[in-house]
């Protein structure tokens, strides 16, 4: 049976949309795999992003032009730069990792790749559109309509396969492999097929010697995936990482020392995204002053917005008065591991698993905006406001929201970071406190492993809480009166910066926070 010309060209030119669609996919994964990355590692999310957004579409336009000299052999050409990619692209986030961990190389790593990836996906389009007409020739405006139309569908495909299917399943690492794999297998099918005869013998044991190449090292990093990320993960750790795992929303990090001077003890730390949420030594003089001083009051009912390792719940569960404790922490991963991990377990004392306390998994923005419930306390122990979607939780905004979930007489604590090192931050946060109709009153006091670290108290109206220990405190390690009442005053070289307050539209803590904590 023959298949007659127009059914063939049919066919053809339906292979040839099919691999726009692919390629369109697989070029968005590799742009998308690039930001998360750099979010990951940097926590810069818009800046990352509008480096290897820019910077690919820059190179987008370059490879277009370079691609006009290889339209007389443009199905070779194809393929090859199939091949490039797919090797590049698959191996980009191996790479960008090693740069990161080992040779303090991210920034130039990451402008180079990107802009390589994108100087051979801007290559694609124009030769596509070679081939495309070499099957049957039509209008220009018709062709150009064709391969754009699978190309944007193609990229809505790797716009939500990333997310959603890539990352759960395979990871970062290994999910760039196999989009470079799909890559391969979609540009050299297409012309092993629909244009091999436009393939010179030379061409072909070229491109096959390639696709072995690409096959076997993208084989190879499959392989040795896991061991390379362990590897690389504990070169950016002073103590050797017993937990790790990346969820939905951050890498998180269990590291654990050898043993301390004393000989007695261990160092258990908590890293998320690379920083640091708590050291087993000290944690107790951090969490003793965030969470005592904001009881000094009702406290029947509690809201704790974050705090998903359970160490602030600890503290709250030993005051018998406290009916309900409720938890809003974005990750389940976080508290699945506060309740499972024997040693973390052990410092929170299974707070998690007590019957007064209820967790739920929120953003907290978003749960505040519909609560009708309301707090005699709320604990606000939040990561520091350096990424975007922090940022958010420090804001006139939310603390406007928080104000509405306070009951009469209700209190509000919240961590804001180090007074010496990120002045502007801190003070940033106290001016959106009072912005949003709260007295604060500020205190500090020395964490080890973080310096010193500050702290806000507030209530609503216009009289600054006091800061005190509360009635029926039990007996704590560090907190005392007089440590507290020391707590309240600032030296000279640390006192209030007028600095204005942050909103959602002008989120200027996170200015402050990156400008004051690089380097550090």
């Amino acid at each position: 049976m023959t298949v007659d010309a127009p059914a063939r060209w049919r066919l053809a030119r339906a292979a040839v949309l099919a691999a726009v669609f692919v390629c369109a996919a697989c070029g968005l994964v590799y742009e998308l795999a690039l930001v998360a990355l750099g979010s990951y590692l940097i926590g810069d999310t818009v800046g990352q992003a509008s480096i290897v957004l820019g910077v690919m579409v820059f190179a987008m336009g370059v490879g277009a032009l370079a691609a006009k000299p290889l339209q007389s052999r443009a199905a070779a050409a194809f393929a090859a730069i199939e091949l490039a990619l797919a090797l590049l692209g698959g191996l980009s986030v191996l790479g960008l990792y090693a740069a990161f961990a080992w040779l303090d190389l991210y920034g130039p790593a990451l402008v180079g790749t990107a802009f390589v990836l994108g100087l051979l996906i801007g290559a694609e389009i124009p030769l596509l559109m070679v081939l495309l007409q070499r099957i049957r020739e039509q209008a220009a405006g018709s062709a150009v309509a064709d391969l754009f139309a699978a190309d944007y569908v193609g990229a809505l495909l790797g716009g939500l396969a990333f997310p959603f299917l890539l990352l759960p399943l395979f990871g970062q690492l290994k999910g760039a492999l196999v989009v470079g794999a799909v890559n391969a297998v979609a540009g050299l099918a297409l012309v092993f097929t629909v244009f091999r005869r436009e393939l010179s013998g030379r061409a072909r044991t070229a491109l096959t010697a390639g696709a072995v190449v690409v096959a076997l090292c993208l084989g190879y990093a499959w392989l040795t995936a896991h061991d390379f990320e362990v590897t690389a993960r504990q070169q950016l750790y002073r103590d050797p990482v017993v937990h790790a795992e990346r969820s939905r929303y951050q890498e998180i990090v269990l590291t654990r020392s050898v043993a301390e001077p004393d000989g007695d003890s261990t160092d258990l730390r908590l890293f998320l995204n690379g920083d640091l949420q708590f050291s087993s030594v000290d944690e107790y003089r951090y969490h003793e002053a965030l969470v005592h001083p904001v009881l000094a009051g009702p406290r029947g009912e509690v809201l704790v917005l974050g705090a998903g390792d359970g160490l602030a719940v600890r503290e709250l569960l030993r005051y018998p008065d406290v009916r309900r404790i409720t938890v809003v922490d974005l990750d389940p991963a976080v508290v699945a591991l506060a309740r499972s991990e024997p040693q973390l377990r052990r410092l929170n004392g299974g707070a998690l698993d007590d019957p007064r306390v209820h967790v739920v998994h929120a953003d907290a923005f978003g749960w505040l905006r519909t609560t009708t419930e309301r707090f005699d306390a709320v604990v606000a122990d939040l990561p520091d406001p350096d990424e975007t979607a922090t940022a958010k939780l420090y804001t006139v905004e939310f603390y406007a929201l928080v104000r509405n979930a306070l009951a009469a007489g209700g209190r509000l604590v919240v961590q804001a970071g180090s007074p010496y090192f990120a002045p502007r931050s801190y003070w940033s946060i106290e001016a959106s406190l009072r912005e949003a109709g709260f007295a604060v009153t500020p205190y500090h006091v020395d964490v080890p492993s973080f310096g010193d670290w500050g702290f806000l108290l507030a209530a609503p109206g216009a009289t600054a809480p006091a800061l005190a220990l509360p009635s029926g405190v039990p007996s704590l390690r560090f907190l005392d009166a007089a440590t507290l009442a020391a707590a309240a005053a600032f030296p000279p070289d640390r006192r209030r910066v007028d600095v204005p307050a942050s909103t959602l539209l002008q989120p200027r803590v996170l200015e402050y926070a990156r400008a004051e904590w690089r380097g550090y």
